[in-house]
């Protein structure tokens, strides 16, 4: 279908969505929800097509009035002046909608999880995950959104063996989901007296929060296990059995909880993390399938790529995904620039979309 019917169709499906919506008789309470829902989904769509029309005939007008020999010279200087910025705007507003009819991920809208892990490279390696673990926290009150640690394993030296936390907001996971992969840190570790530079790693994961609904687990599919909670290294946090460990058995996926003195907390918080993961790995194999027939992949997911190297002697953040390199390290430890590295993320995710469709 060529670009025109599909504009003609989503504006068709607005004006009805938006006549049901004024309709008195409608008394189905989740009808109306997934309408109204639809409908705002589409508005930012419609208004792009509304501005990108009335640009055209814009267009159209000014060039018959150029071509036209009885247009008087004030007229015609104002013409002119006003051609190449409508010119500019028309092929704008188009890219505009051609993102905006780009297929959603459902799981955009979705708040995340995200798991944090020492890698290779010793002790060195946990300070850095400690870093990272706090990098997002940062990111994440520079947006507004909440962030709950859920759980930290801390090695005692300052640094975090691994560490999960719920990131809860607007657009959380669209905003984070290409953090998933292996970072690489270079730098000189404080403990090092020869001052050598030591390249050490850390595994990020986010994923998108599931709820009961997206994954059905089965209890006959569980083991669960209680034990003593124990803190770093190895004192006694309480002296209950609070801590819990779920073992998925058809996946062999284990989830350790045991920040909260409760067992029930504890349980409900290892359920969350677990349903996320198997959430995760479901939309993982349907990406893969997906992107069978892509010659590189954004968004793969795939934690054993390395993705991006944080070289400290010379202040450099390198996303090896695209290419990019910026000089604001220390900003973007702080998460401060952590937008200017996701920005380009999603942009090179949407042209490599728009790629496969036109």
């Amino acid at each position: 279908m060529s670009l025109q019917g599909k504009l003609e169709r989503v504006v068709k499906r607005h004006e009805e969505l938006a006549s049901l919506l004024a309709s008195p008789d409608q008394k189905d309470a989740q009808a109306f929800a997934r309408n109204s829902k639809e409908y705002s989904d589409l508005t930012p769509l419609v208004e792009a097509i509304g501005e990108w029309k009335t640009a055209k005939r814009e267009l159209g007008d000014l060039e018959a009035m150029l071509g036209d020999s009885t247009t008087d010279a004030e007229m015609r200087a104002l013409a002119e002046d006003e051609l190449p910025a409508l010119k500019a705007r028309v092929p704008e507003l188009e890219h505009k909608i051609k993102l905006l009819l780009l297929p959603k991920d459902e799981a955009d809208e979705r708040n995340a999880i995200l798991e944090v892990r020492a890698g290779t490279g010793g002790e060195e390696a946990a300070l850095f995950a400690a870093a990272l673990f706090r990098m997002y926290s940062r990111y994440a009150a520079l947006h507004g959104w909440r962030f709950e640690v859920m759980d930290i394993n801390e090695t005692g030296l300052g640094g975090y063996k691994e560490a999960t936390a719920t990131i809860t907001g607007r657009n959380v996971f669209a905003r984070l989901k290409f953090e998933s992969g292996v970072h690489r840190v270079q730098r000189v570790p404080e403990t090092e007296a020869s001052g050598r530079i030591h390249t050490s790693a850390a595994t990020v994961a986010v994923m998108p929060e599931a709820e009961e609904v997206d994954i059905q687990i089965n209890e006959k599919d569980l083991r669960i296990d209680v034990f003593r909670s124990s803190g770093p290294g190895g004192q006694s946090v309480n002296t209950t059995d609070s801590a819990v460990r779920i073992t998925h058995i058809p996946t062999g996926v284990v989830v350790q909880q045991q920040d909260e003195k409760s067992q029930h907390k504890n349980k409900a918080k290892a359920m969350k993390i677990l349903r996320a993961r198997l959430y995760d790995a479901e939309r993982a194999k349907r990406d893969a399938e997906r992107a069978a027939s892509r010659k590189s992949q954004v968004g793969s997911g795939d934690r054993s790529e390395r993705i991006r190297t944080y070289n400290f002697p010379q202040g450099r953040c390198t996303d090896h995904r695209i290419n990019l390199t910026i000089y604001q390290l220390d900003k973007v430890m702080e998460g401060a620039a952590l937008d200017e590295v996701i920005d380009a993320l999603i942009s090179h995710d949407q042209a490599e979309r728009l790629a496969e469709v036109e």
